[in-house]
């Protein structure tokens, strides 16, 4: 994908690479940070601690989804904004987050009698508290949003995540166990709400009025319903496992995941982060469009198969040297998370660009049946233990792509041979430098010297690979970084 888009205004061109860079620096400090203190805590603390955490996130999530409403994607897709907009926005998702948290609040003792974990009770009022704090930002979200601000949310972002983590830390260090891993998560909704409402020259006002979220219902209630059972989907393990096994398995699990998670959202979040909000911008001319999207899409598998494939393959190496060999279990489940989540970034285009087209119906059907599928198959396939629905549930999330390609065709006209011409050639290259690389190292015996050997020889095939064979989106991108430098 070209970081200079010929085919955009020079506005759009500017907004769109200066996004994908803010992004793309924002997503590595991020992930880097979550790298440094989740190395410490999970040395300090246990896969019971992360599992009685992990079990509530679900609820949570939705609580949260429920009070932002799928408004911030309306907000954005919307050609004329007003201030009556954002205010609308704000005072419905204050008082949805603070009926959520009552109505939680009552539940807690149903949700730990659910799991048997008495001690959940009083955990659960205290960590459904976040979804309450970050209800009070989600018109302030919205507007940064919108406005391409990506800066500044990355600011908000980093600013959290260093005061979080390091609350986080000194609670588990003091001996707080799982209640640490809870107020790490509230001070981090604090600081990045918080810093929404200083970079946001937005207020809200007491003249509340309703009437502008009609408009947007229609579009933004399909999105509320798809980032439901998008919760559910990431979440879907925790729930069973939390139900059928042990929380030392859903800590395990949730810890793999966790890796996950920091490997796809560092891409995902790059090109998330501005692509809604581009495409939109284009979305009247089709041929423009789909031009504008395959170029993202080369842009992702480039930067996404590579960089999954290289996790899946040092897993073992990267889990025993972080964080010791008592997460070994987790490193296994993480290969194989690892290269269903090189697909995420990939589906997540997808998904962006038929929300920029307005068609939030089809975003929400595709997700929920997605959803039931594959949560028929982890209830029938539970039995047969943790590593089988692990693998169909990659494998459903995985060739549900073509679903989604389905869509995207009769939007814009991008055929399933378009798809293929921009994906297998990096899903080959990546596949082939991996499987050198692990034959190569298998017989290094030394754990650090093989993590080193992995991750040095990956790297370096893939780069000759793309440089070779003249990759144009390899030279484009290197070209983009040798003049932001330069600048």
């Amino acid at each position: 994908m070209s970081l200079s888009f010929s085919i955009m205004s020079e506005t759009l061109k500017e907004k769109t690479a200066k996004g994908l860079f803010w992004g793309g620096i924002s997503n590595g400090l991020q992930q880097l940070l979550n790298l440094f203190f989740g190395i410490f805590l999970a040395r300090l603390l246990t896969q019971e601690d992360y599992g009685m955490v992990g079990v509530l996130s679900i609820f949570s999530l939705i609580a949260a989804t429920l009070q932002e409403s799928g408004f911030i994607s309306a907000l954005a897709n919307r050609k004329e904004i007003k201030h009556e907009d954002y205010n609308a926005v704000f005072w419905f998702s204050s008082l949805a987050g603070l009926t959520m948290y009552l109505i939680l609040f009552v539940s807690a003792p149903l949700i730990a009698k659910f799991f048997q974990l008495p001690e959940l009770t009083a955990l659960a009022r205290y960590s459904f508290l976040g979804f309450l704090i970050t209800s009070t930002g989600v018109a302030h979200s919205a507007y940064l949003f919108r406005s391409l601000k990506v800066k500044q949310r990355a600011m908000a972002s980093v600013f959290g995540l260093l005061l979080s983590g390091t609350t986080g830390i000194t609670l588990a260090y003091l001996g707080f166990s799982y209640w640490g891993i809870a107020t790490q998560s509230l001070v981090y909704v604090s600081v990045t709400t918080g810093c929404y409402w200083y970079f946001s020259s937005w207020r809200p006002t007491f003249k509340i009025d309703f009437s502008p979220l009609k408009e947007m219902f229609m579009f933004s209630s399909k999105l509320l319903v798809t980032n439901i059972f998008f919760h559910i989907q990431n979440n879907l393990f925790s729930l069973i496992l939390g139900k059928f096994y042990t929380v030392t398995d859903v800590g395990n699990f949730n810890q793999a995941n966790k890796w996950n998670y920091m490997g796809h959202s560092l891409i995902n979040g790059m090109i998330t982060g501005v692509a809604q909000p581009v495409l939109a911008q284009v979305a009247d001319n089709k041929e423009r469009q789909l031009r504008v999207f395959r170029r993202m899409m080369r842009f992702t598998c480039f930067v996404s198969f590579p960089a999954m494939f290289g996790l899946s393959l040092i897993a073992p190496e990267l889990i025993t040297i972080a964080i010791t060999d008592k997460w070994i279990e987790s490193a296994k489940m993480l290969q194989i998370l690892s290269i269903g989540g090189s697909f995420i970034p990939v589906i997540s285009l997808c998904s962006n660009l038929l929300v920029s087209k307005g068609k939030s119906n089809i975003y929400m059907w595709n997700t929920i049946c997605l959803v039931l599928v594959q949560l028929l198959m982890a209830l029938v396939l539970y039995p047969y233990g943790i590593y089988t629905m692990i693998v169909v549930y990659v494998t459903i999330n995985m060739m549900w792509l073509l679903v989604w390609n389905h869509f995207v065709k009769k939007e814009i006209g991008y055929r399933l041979v378009d798809l293929f011409k921009d994906l297998v050639p990096y899903l080959f290259i990546a596949t082939g430098t991996m499987a050198v690389t692990a034959f190569t190292t298998a017989d290094c015996t030394n754990i650090y010297v093989r993590f080193a050997a992995k991750i040095a020889m990956a790297g370096g095939l893939y780069v000759l690979i793309m440089w070779l064979s003249g990759s144009i989106t390899f030279k484009e991108s290197l070209n983009y970084i040798i003049n932001k430098k330069k600048a």
